[in-house]
């Protein structure tokens, strides 16, 4: 049996001995290691780094998808189509632990991987396989796609992650403190400790929660029959559920759940927390939800030349640096684009998952406009999309096949695709502007725009999610002046549309040709003003602070 040094390969510090597993369904800890989607792995990727670079007393609990989310490739004519290729991760440590979980009331077969700390400098992380030799095709598929778009898959997918994931745990002798749900897919380990230590109270003690997103499409539910059938719920029947956590309806929500088996949840960003209380706070049993804001990790985001110029206040070496890691990007535009942009051209990008409140076409809502925007030689401009669709989203993969089709016979517009953690960083450091224009109220948090200021990116954004906390207009970013809530969502993107284009041609656009005194300004106080505030260092040991101690 592997052992706790083993796993660790550190003796954790005394400050963080408070035990916690964190579990979740995706991971970025980097670009080769394929098992996340976006937003949420990169969190919790940037959770596990600074919480080995702090020595903390926590370990990770995910799964290790064959598939990983998909690879995003492109048809004969350029446009945008999800491929699925097996992955090898010879990296990974084999435990020759193998178990079973009850799925369908039927044993499947689980293996437990290892991703040792030194390998990428994270905080261990176990990732659980069916696609083993001992199971049926159709439990082997079970981890072969992230966020699978077949229910019963779906499901099944939650039952190892949580169910499982507990179990493994038990089998290697660790009994954590505290059990943290990152997001609600992994509720079922709660059926699993409530059956281990006989009542909700006690299973309270142990476990916290954090929630993500307020779209309600993200807070993920099925019918109580099938959830029970496929023996999500452990051993308690349906009315035991219902009567356990007093809920009512036909459907299991798991985000209610999560919030009721928790001794304490959190938002992602304060404005978060309070939509979140919001949406949940009316329902009887709901733990308290604070706020905890998302936060990314420096020392692998971080561009070490354009940081130490940033540090030292040298003018120069930053613009050098940052025309070298435009090039960077360019080189890849080249690549899949086929077209050449220039390093002295402001350079704009909108780059993250794929959803469709997020607007990614927002600029281009007036055409006439954005034509003549693209089509400026006094203030010329170079745009850049990238971001990921989910693989079953229609309608976000065809917006995202809109905006290459019309990109397409424009020389200074770019869309790119394989948005993933080492795209991402390119974008982020290749940058002059990143923009971020969801509808206000429907992002949680939306990390990337803290990894664009750590590289001298300016943030163009509307005020949501963690930008509250963040922004001082004109001083460290610009901000999107948001519509009034009273008028109708089309009647708020025509008007958030002209805003957007207004603060680029009339402030961001003439400050970047006319002024660089003024955007070198604003670049390094929005690099002072994410330290400490935004890195993941602070987001680790506040979760221990605010979560995990008692």
């Amino acid at each position: 049996m592997i052992t706790k040094e083993e796993i660790f390969g550190y003796v954790p510090d005394q400050k963080y001995n408070t035990s916690a597993a964190y579990f979740s369904m995706e991971f970025a800890v980097d670009q080769s290691l394929k098992i996340y989607s976006g937003g949420l792995g990169f969190l919790a990727g940037s959770h596990l780094r600074s919480a080995y670079e702090l020595k903390q007393n926590m370990l990770g609990v995910g799964m290790l998808w064959k598939y990983g989310y998909y690879e995003q490739a492109r048809d004969t004519n350029a446009l945008m189509k999800p491929d699925f290729i097996e992955k090898e991760y010879a990296f990974l440590q084999d435990t020759g632990i193998v178990f079973t979980v009850p799925v369908h009331d039927s044993p499947v077969h689980v293996k437990a991987f290892l991703l040792k700390p030194e390998i990428f400098g994270s905080a261990p992380l176990f990732l659980l396989s069916t696609d083993i030799p001992d199971n049926d095709y159709v439990s082997r598929t079970i981890t072969h796609r992230l966020y699978d778009p077949h229910e019963a898959t779906r499901i099944a997918q939650s039952i190892i992650l949580g169910i499982g994931g507990a179990m493994l745990l038990d089998i290697l002798g660790i009994e954590p403190d505290v059990y943290h749900m990152n997001e609600g897919h992994s509720v079922s380990l709660n059926f699993y400790l409530h059956a281990k230590y006989k009542s909700l109270e006690e299973v309270k003690k142990r476990v916290v929660f954090t929630t993500h997103t307020p779209e309600m499409a993200g807070n993920e539910e099925h019918h109580y029959g099938l959830l029970k059938e496929m023996s999500f719920f452990y051993h308690l029947q349906e009315h035991e559920v219902k009567f356990l956590l007093n809920m009512e309806g036909d459907n299991f929500n798991y985000t209610l759940a999560a919030l009721k088996f928790s001794r304490k949840a959190n938002g992602v960003s304060k404005l978060h927390a309070e939509v979140a209380r919001e949406m949940w706070g009316s329902n009887p049993g709901v733990c308290e939800i604070t706020a905890i804001t998302n936060a990314q990790n420096k020392a692998y985001w971080t561009d070490a030349l354009l940081d130490n110029a940033i540090k030292s206040n040298h003018n120069e070496a930053i613009i050098s640096r940052k025309k070298e890691l435009k090039r960077h990007l360019f080189k890849e535009i080249a690549n899949q684009c086929g077209k050449l942009f220039d390093e002295n051209i402001l350079t704009l990008v909108w780059a993250r998952r794929f959803a469709g409140y997020k607007r990614a076409d927002l600029l281009m809502l007036d055409w006439v406009r954005f034509l003549s925007l693209i089509n400026n030689t006094q203030f010329p401009v170079q745009i850049i999309w990238a971001g990921k669709p989910y693989p079953e989203d229609n309608s976000a993969i065809d917006l995202f096949n809109q905006i290459i089709s019309r990109a397409k016979p424009v020389k200074n517009c770019a869309v790119l695709t394989g948005y993933e953690l080492g795209l991402s960083a390119l974008l982020k450091k290749g940058s002059d502007v990143w923009l971020n224009n969801p509808r206000l109220y429907r992002e949680a948090s939306g990390t990337s725009g803290m990894t664009a200021a750590m590289n001298g990116s300016i943030n163009l954004s509307v005020p949501d999610g963690w930008m509250p906390e963040f922004a001082v207009n004109g001083e460290n970013c610009f901000i999107i002046q948001p519509a009034s809530d009273l008028l109708s969502t089309i009647e708020k993107d025509k008007q958030e549309n002209i805003n957007l284009m207004d603060t680029l041609e009339k402030t961001v656009l003439p400050m970047y040709y006319n002024d660089e005194q003024k955007w070198l300004t604003i670049l390094k106080q929005a690099a002072a003003n994410i330290m400490p505030t935004f890195e993941s260092g602070r987001l680790a040991k506040e979760y221990y602070e605010v979560m995990y101690k008692g």
